[in-house]
């Protein structure tokens, strides 16, 4: 039974229901720990169990879809959810964060199910994860060590991959638990003999002092990637920076766009680092195109932090195309999320273009609401390609906001001042003279002083 104050919704997991008679029993299976700092890949999958708690803030219909997108997120990391609990509470206890009561009844789900592990959609205090790890005999762990095992594994690049264990070692340091008065290193000459530090110090020092070190690395790192990006503004071409909830289709969108072979799976945060190539729009005009990475509910802050180097990539750029997936129940809440994280790396207030992706499979109603409230948005396919050239469009009309008109006279002998007004503007208008060409056109308002010299008084 809950505790007074608490009202408990318990249900399995409807997909996978038909094998709860079919599973070898826990210790007979090859297990794969869901930590925040697995580092191997075992094969094998753990059952785990779903907990999400409503507080008055909240509505059960809000809880519910956070855990089912939960459910999406331990399946990516490697775990079958087999059972759900969505518990009602008034505010969480600071003990066991979902009330003794309830504790207890998920304990007793956890024997009878043969349960692995226990995934808590809310972020638990390391007190907390400490007894309901005693209180379940089983593996507890929140949001934040969930998602910081999916990127674990899909970090590929030694930035992504430092980025990563950064996050990992800020989350790990507060969880520290000591072995008493257990010793790890005694002084050895005179005013050093003493008790020397517990084991608890010893791995907090190391830590800290891993952390520096890889803020050190991914600082020589962020200036590499600047002088990059500098010499990607000498070209003068515009950047626009694909956004969007994880699996909306940023990478499949990008690959339409620029004919890249980004890697493209169906689940969450299957690209972790950012990627740029060049992108051809309408008429000539040349710009580049960032794809980076997926954005979700409660991205944990010590991601947001670690990522921030990579992120404020995001802030450099001219328009954000924010794919949204036209297909969810619930694509404002998405979109609300992407924007909330924007705002957190000061770039809320950048030019954005809406893209409603997967109408090859959304409801007709639903992108005809999208329509109506956005009406400057673009539905497309990114799979199928259909309504790729009408976001193309649109780029060209959102990047032309921030030019202005032109008309110069460039002398035959400077032939590469008219390449570079077709691929950083549209020319409207051009004609050969006795003295030159002649050129109408619309560019970036920052590119004007480089053309000053040509430009007609």
């Amino acid at each position: 039974m809950a505790s007074p104050g608490e009202v408990g919704n318990t249900c399995a997991w409807a997909p996978l229901a038909s094998l709860e008679m079919t599973q070898e029993p826990r210790q007979a299976r090859q297990r794969r720990r869901l930590t925040a700092t697995v580092t191997d890949l075992e094969v094998g999958r753990q059952r785990a169990l779903l907990v999400g708690v409503v507080t008055k803030r909240d509505t059960v219909s809000a809880g519910e879809a956070s855990l089912l997108e939960l459910a999406r997120l331990t399946d990516t990391a490697g775990s079958d959810p087999v059972h759900e609990v969505l518990v009602r509470r008034d505010a969480p206890t600071a003990a066991l964060y979902v009330g003794t009561g309830k504790a207890g009844e998920i304990a007793a789900d956890v024997a009878a199910m043969d349960i692995d592990v226990v995934v808590f959609d809310n972020e638990l205090s390391p007190a907390q994860q400490r007894n309901l790890n005693e209180r379940f005999h089983v593996d507890v762990v929140d949001r934040t060590a969930l998602i910081l095992d999916i990127f674990a594994q899909h970090a590929t690049s030694k930035e992504g991959m430092l980025q990563v264990e950064l996050a990992q070692h800020r989350y790990r340091l507060p969880r520290l638990r000591g072995k008493g008065t257990q010793l790890s290193r005694l002084g050895g000459g005179i005013g050093t003999r003493g008790p020397g530090e517990t084991q608890l110090e010893t791995d907090r020092r190391r830590i800290l002092d891993r952390v520096r070190k890889i803020e050190g690395e991914l600082k020589d790192l962020a200036g590499s990637r600047q002088t990059r990006s500098k010499a990607r503004r000498r070209q003068g071409l515009p950047l626009v920076a694909i956004v969007g909830y994880t699996n909306a289709g940023k990478s499949t969108l990008f690959n339409q766009l620029t004919a890249a072979d980004v890697l493209v799976e169906d689940q969450l945060f299957a690209t972790l680092d950012s990627t740029i190539r060049k992108l051809e729009l309408p008429g000539g005009v040349a710009a580049l195109a960032s794809d980076t990475v997926g954005f979700v509910r409660r991205l944990p802050h010590q991601l947001v932090e670690s990522f921030r180097a990579t992120l404020e990539e995001v802030k450099d750029a001219d328009l954000l195309i924010h794919v949204v997936d036209a297909a969810e129940e619930d694509p404002d809440s998405q979109a609300e999320a992407v924007r909330a994280v924007l705002g957190e790396i000061g770039a809320g207030d950048l030019p954005e273009l809406m893209v409603f992706n997967k109408a090859d499979i959304a409801a007709p109603a639903a992108l005809t609401r999208q329509a109506q409230l956005r009406p400057d948005s673009v539905a497309l396919s990114a799979a199928t390609g259909e309504g790729v050239e009408n976001l193309l469009e649109a780029i060209l009309v959102e990047l032309s906001k921030g030019s202005v008109e032109v008309e110069m006279l460039i002398p035959y002998s400077d032939g590469g001042v008219v390449d570079r007004v077709y691929r950083l503007g549209e020319v409207t208008k051009r004609s050969d003279e006795a003295a030159g060409t002649r050129i109408v056109a619309r560019i970036p308002a920052a590119e004007v002083p480089r053309f000053q010299g040509f430009m007609e008084i």
